[in-house]
């Protein structure tokens, strides 16, 4: 069987149409293959409308405020790329064009090898083996590849057999093709090996009946629990806000002030938390509110508890490091989605200071 023209014919059977395909502007694809990292295309088709919308060219994203940019990318996760975006975009005007070749790509803020290769691959026809996670997949299973994706070994093995497996001409369609097969009848459960694949009669993964099997890691992260107390406060000035920092999860947004444990908190604890003084909290406002909502990450699991809080005093001004916002104000600030999950309790509960 020859594996490159199976997956090219089955490709212009099946093709789904998606808006950055067959555009040629490696912008459009670019941003598809960022907001797609981590994201299945059909929660991230309506992201990328909303960015081309709002920014249709490099040029206009890398003048946008990053505020806005954030406020669009809210709900999508993984916010570093979002902040990448931004920074790639403003590298790409201060340039004056689009890098054309894969190094210049690849230098792109946030931009790895299987990025730049797609941007290459799709926007130019460049000869490169494209590898995702359902390259990955589709050639661990087709060929019985015992060899760890996740060891420095395996993948440089997976890139010289998709190398070597790209055809001379039709990369791009080769590329797109194989990751449609990929997202669609090699899926990562329950593949389609019985209903129509047409590499079936000469996947070792199907003869053995263990597609689950592949591919094959070595290691799998611990995921931990994270225990996080947000307080709802409002004051004369409006309800407080922070913005996250850099070093940890959701850098940039915008959350309620957080105190966080290293186990389930009782509220004699969430009173007795230093930071209940440096920001001038009155312990006995405390109200609960929210208790163990989860959130999961890859490998965190959340589990926050949220209360109404008031000052000690009435204040003209907020804690250094905070902001302080009217509530029908809040919608333009980008939350994490566990927050917007507290906020809607909020508001169902008919808290004073927060409005839909």
């Amino acid at each position: 069987m020859d594996f490159a023209k199976t997956i090219v014919d089955w490709y212009a059977q099946h093709r789904r149409d998606l808006p950055w395909r067959d555009v040629g502007d490696p912008y459009k694809i670019w941003l598809s293959e960022v907001i797609l990292q981590q994201t299945r295309v059909a929660q991230g088709l309506g992201y990328y409308k909303r960015f081309v919308s709002a920014y249709p060219t490099v040029e206009d994203l890398a003048r946008a405020d990053e505020d806005d940019v954030m406020r669009l990318w809210q709900g999508l996760g993984y916010y570093s790329r979002a902040h990448n975006l931004l920074k790639a975009a403003r590298e790409v005007a201060r340039q004056g064009t689009f890098p054309t070749t894969y190094e210049g790509v690849r230098a792109l803020p946030g931009v790895g090898d299987y990025t730049a290769a797609a941007i290459c691959s799709f926007a130019w026809g460049m000869p490169l083996p494209v590898i995702d996670g359902n390259v990955y997949r589709v050639l661990s299973r087709f060929f019985g590849i015992d060899l760890a994706i996740d060891t420095t070994e395996g993948r440089k093995y997976f890139a010289a057999l998709a190398a070597h497996l790209l055809p001379p001409a039709g990369s791009a369609d080769y590329n797109q093709g194989i990751m449609d097969f990929g997202a669609t009848v090699c899926t990562p459960s329950q593949p389609l090996c019985r209903e129509g694949c047409p590499l079936a009669e000469t996947c070792k993964a199907a003869a053995e009946q263990q597609p689950d099997r592949y591919p094959v890691k070595s290691r799998r992260a611990a995921v931990r629990n994270r225990f996080f107390v947000y307080l709802f406060v409002t004051s004369e000035v409006g309800v407080w806000l922070h913005r996250r920092g850099p070093g940890d999860i959701w850098q940039g947004l915008y959350e309620f002030p957080l105190l966080e444990f290293d186990h389930k908190p009782t509220p004699s604890d969430v009173a007795a938390h230093p930071a209940m003084a440096t920001l001038g909290i009155d312990p006995a406002s405390l109200a609960e509110i929210v208790n163990g909502m989860k959130h999961v990450l890859t490998h965190r699991i959340l589990l926050a508890d949220c209360y109404v809080a008031s000052p000690l005093r009435k204040l003209q001004e907020v804690p250094e490091g905070f902001l302080a916002v009217a509530p029908d104000e809040l919608p333009r600030y980008a939350m994490p989605t566990l927050l917007e999950r507290i906020k809607q309790r909020l508001i169902s509960l008919g808290v004073q200071g927060i409005v839909r």
